[in-house]
């Protein structure tokens, strides 16, 4: 499936200049969005992205917002409710490393790894979405939602019994 919601970016383009890139989801790309973050409707979808290149440091610094509204589908009412997200984030590049040299990296927990840029290209889109996966709830609820357990049991206080009579019971 080719996605619609896709913004590549060839880093070769890019000089030491800041850039700024304002992405706005449309229809077609909206549907896009749901279907790859699997939640019941994407109402809006706007990510302001900002890159500064440093060809002397092979770095790229990524940094920007996230802006969306979600309509998810509560865990424990079943009924949809709408999330909104702002979601800021930074980001790291190395122009020229490979994973063999962010491997070596990753065994100092003090340093910094960044990102690797493959095949010379990043999807702005892709880094957007990211971001707001890593923030939506894997068992969302609407705003003052509790899981009332009692309710959906039969078992109550006076079924309780000590184990160790239950042991004492077998034994017998």
């Amino acid at each position: 499936m080719q996605k619609k919601f896709s913004y590549p970016l060839k880093i070769e383009d890019l000089n030491q200049n800041e850039y700024k890139f304002d992405l706005n989801a449309d229809k077609d790309e909206l549907e896009d969005i749901r279907e790859i973050l699997k939640v019941e409707d994407v109402k809006y979808f706007n990510a302001e992205i900002y890159i500064k290149r440093y060809n002397k440091h092979y770095l790229l610094d990524l940094w920007g917002i996230v802006r969306t509204e979600i309509e998810l589908k509560s865990v424990i009412s079943l009924n949809n409710f709408l999330q909104y997200y702002e979601i800021p984030f930074e980001l790291k590049f190395d122009t020229k490393a490979d994973y063999k040299d962010i491997a070596e990296l990753a065994t100092d927990i003090e340093a910094d790894v960044p990102d690797i840029i493959e095949n010379g290209e990043i999807n702005l889109a892709d880094i957007a979405l990211e971001q707001v996966a890593l923030q939506l709830d894997d068992y969302p609820r609407a705003q003052g939602e509790v899981f009332d357990g009692d309710r959906y049991s039969d078992f109550t206080e006076n079924d309780k019994e000590n184990p160790f009579a239950i042991l004492a019971k077998l034994k017998k």
